[in-house]
Parts: C-alpha cells; sequence; structure tokens
C-alpha cells in the first residue's frame, strides 16, 4: 500500500476536476437571459480520489483525541446496554432527527412522535425524520455486511416514502451543492459525473472493509468520501451519517445504542461542513477530528437526555396509584420509548385486547403522567408531556450554531 502522511502536509490526495459539457435545461422566461448566460458552456466536476489501499496516518493529537472518543462512545453504549429496552429507541429517533436537523429538516419531538404513531408518509418534516429513523435502522441491521446493496437499501428506506422515483437508485445525472438551480458553473462544489458514482463507491466499500485503523478514523474518513461522491439526488447527508452508525456497528464500538453523533455534529455546523471541504482538499485528518469532537459532545447529551428520563422515571413512582406488576407500570415504562400512544401500540407492546388498554391508562391519567391528546372516545391518543419536553431540551442543546460572519 502507498504511505500517505497527511498532518496538513497535502501528501493525501485531494481532489482533481475535469471539465464537462453542459446542456441546459432552461429556456429563456426561465429566468433572466443574463443569469442563463452564466450557466452556459463547460463545467468542472470532481473527479473522486480512489482510496481503497491507500495507508491511513493520522496526526499524534488527532489519533489521541480518537482514542478517547472511543474509550467514551464504548463507555456510553456499555452504560444504556443495561437500560437498551427503553433508551435505543429514543436515542435512535433523537440522532435521526438530528441529522435531519443538519438538512434544514426540523420537528418537535410530538410532531415525530405522532407521525411515528399515525404511520405517516410523505413530505412532511417530521414524517421525513421517521423516515431516517427506518433508514438508521436498516444501516445498523445491515452493519455486517457494508455492500452497494445495502447503501442503496438504506437510501431506499429513507426516500421511498416521498420521492420513490429516486429511491435505492445511484444518480443518472449530475447534482452539485449551492450555486442555484441553473446549473453547477457557480456551485460551491460540483461532484462527479454520475458515470463515476459505481466505480467510486466500489472504492469506498473497498475502503471500508479493511480492518487496519480505528473504526472512527474509518468512519469518519468514508463519510466524507461518500459526501464527495454524493451518490444519490437527494438524501446523502442523511445517509452518509447513517453509514457513520453502521461502521461503528459493524466494526464493534457500539453494541446497544446509536450514540447521537450528528447531534455532536450540530453543535458546530459550520465545522462539519469546514471540514468535509478540508477532505476534499487533501486533509482528512480534519473530518477525523471533527468526528472525535462531534462524538464527546454527543455522549454528553446523550448521558443528560437519559439522566433526565431516569428522573423522570422515578417522579412518577411516586405519583402513580397502582398495584406493583400491574399493567399501568408497563405502560409508563413504554412511555420511556414512546411518548405518544395509542391503544393498538400499547396492546401490541403489552399483548392485550385492545379493550383492556383503558383501565391501565387511567391511574397514569389521573396522576399527571399521561395527557390525552385528543377527545376521541375511540381512537384515543394519550402524550407524556414530560418525556417530550426532555426531548425537545436534547434537541435544544445540540442546537443549530453557525459561526457569526
Amino acid at each position: 500500500m502507498a504511505s500517505v502522511e497527511h498532518a496538513g502536509s497535502g501528501q493525501w490526495p485531494s481532489l482533481a476536476f475535469e471539465p464537462v459539457a453542459w446542456a441546459s435545461k432552461y429556456e429563456q422566461g426561465s429566468a433572466s437571459r443574463n443569469e442563463i448566460r452564466k450557466h452556459q458552456g463547460p463545467y468542472l466536476a470532481a473527479i473522486p480520489v480512489e482510496i481503497a489501499d491507500l495507508d491511513v496516518h493520522v496526526p499524534g493529537e488527532v489519533s489521541a483525541a480518537v482514542d478517547e472518543a472511543a474509550v467514551e462512545i464504548a463507555r456510553f453504549d456499555e452504560q444504556m446496554g443495561v437500560d437498551i429496552a427503553p433508551f435505543a429507541a429514543l436515542l435512535l429517533r433523537s440522532e435521526s432527527a438530528a441529522s435531519s436537523q443538519i438538512e434544514n429538516l426540523t420537528a418537535s419531538a410530538r410532531a415525530i412522535a405522532e407521525a411515528e404513531l399515525a404511520g405517516r408518509e410523505g413530505g412532511g418534516n417530521a414524517a421525513q425524520v421517521v423516515a431516517n429513523t427506518r433508514a438508521m435502522t436498516t444501516a445498523i441491521d445491515l452493519s455486517g455486511v457494508l455492500s452497494a446493496e445495502a447503501i442503496l437499501t438504506m437510501h431506499d428506506a429513507l426516500m421511498r416514502p416521498h420521492d420513490p422515483e429516486i429511491a435505492g437508485r445511484w444518480r443518472s445525472e449530475q447534482v452539485w451543492i449551492g450555486g442555484g438551480r441553473l446549473g453547477p458553473h457557480h456551485a460551491q462544489f460540483v461532484p462527479p459525473q454520475h458515470s463515476r458514482v459505481p466505480a467510486a463507491m466500489a472504492d469506498l466499500i473497498a475502503f471500508m472493509d479493511r480492518d487496519d485503523m480505528p473504526a472512527m478514523v474509518q468512519a469518519a474518513i468514508a463519510h466524507a468520501q461518500f459526501e464527495t461522491i454524493h451518490p444519490f439526488p437527494d438524501g446523502n447527508g442523511r445517509t452518509g451519517r447513517a453509514l457513520i452508525h453502521a461502521l461503528l456497528r459493524g466494526k464493534g464500538l457500539t453494541r446497544n445504542v446509536t450514540v447521537p453523533v450528528s447531534a455532536g455534529l450540530l453543535v458546530d455546523i459550520d465545522a462539519y461542513f469546514s471540514a468535509l471541504n478540508a477532505y476534499r482538499s487533501g486533509e482528512p485528518e480534519v473530518i477525523v477530528a471533527r468526528l472525535a469532537d462531534a462524538s464527546f459532545a454527543a455522549v454528553a447529551n446523550g448521558r443528560a437526555l437519559v439522566n433526565e428520563l431516569r428522573e423522570i422515571r422515578a417522579s412518577w413512582a411516586d405519583r402513580i396509584k397502582a398495584r406493583r406488576g400491574a399493567n399501568t407500570w408497563r405502560i409508563a415504562d413504554l412511555l420511556l420509548a414512546h411518548p405518544v400512544l395509542n391503544a393498538e401500540m400499547i396492546a401490541t407492546a403489552l399483548e392485550i385486547a385492545p379493550s383492556n388498554v383503558y383501565a391501565p391508562v387511567e391511574p397514569l391519567l389521573a396522576a399527571g403522567v399521561l395527557t390525552q391528546a385528543n377527545d376521541k372516545r375511540r381512537g384515543q391518543v394519550w402524550r407524556s408531556k414530560e418525556v417530550l419536553i426532555a426531548l425537545d431540551a436534547f434537541a435544544a442543546r445540540a442546537g443549530k450554531r453557525r459561526a457569526s460572519s
């Protein structure tokens, strides 16, 4: 293998670009003539670097941060393993919401939980977060073998509900980031031509199959390479961040829960995008460092969420009037994973008849643990305001902060 040092030395290959003929799809009248003139003639598209056989060395301080972050992730994963049933689902949903928020798809915890309960499909933000949760679940389920088929399946789970025509297929046309709708000429970044995507993805998959580097280093570089290839017309960011979790699970760094890494990336979104640009300029250590830093923030925020949920659950013990072992307590535990419920969900989870749900719900309503979300007798929906507030607080701590201009 070629040895590549990249402590900011530029020895990791940076992107080259190639001129590509452009045939505009826009005619006079669709924009001003001046704007159309700006998007004529050849443009420059990236040529992806082949990384499958490159040696990876990171600077000492970055390597130390990666090691520390890996320890924190593994410790958090082990601690959560004790309470995996309630917290795994909420952490996964919170990570999906944070990853979606990076793409400006924001929704409250209540909206997301209600969309999940209703099985809503379509283009609304909450429904897209639910679809992203499915994509991340698929990524983790397929983490044992990360193949082209697995990545296409992740994308299909994400996009099929609201854009089935592109779901689970490599793109068949040029895409670009920024610069407007008329063409790629003034874009912030122009990914490779679509004809290069299959080979570039095969190279990336070969890189992900290696076992000669720390999992976090591999996940960071694989994510940056995926975003550079941009293999889909839409959904690249969310699929690429799901790929991080697939690698962390497949390499054994996580075993029980999804560490909310995207919530860590949200803490400094500008640094995240700058790190992706640095990778394309031949500095992959920057995205490795960014992922390590994000992991510390993610674990801290995840712990804060779980601790708050534990305190909420403990407070219910003093308020709920029901005998030990009653279904009322089982519903209370279910709320930690699903803060919006209906009779059908409760009946399925507790393996009881829907008609037997209402009696054990009453003590939760009396204690203020549950509130009724509608006034229907049939099709009632209940929610836990306390759990939803905790989830929204998790999102607020992650935030979406940009550097001031």
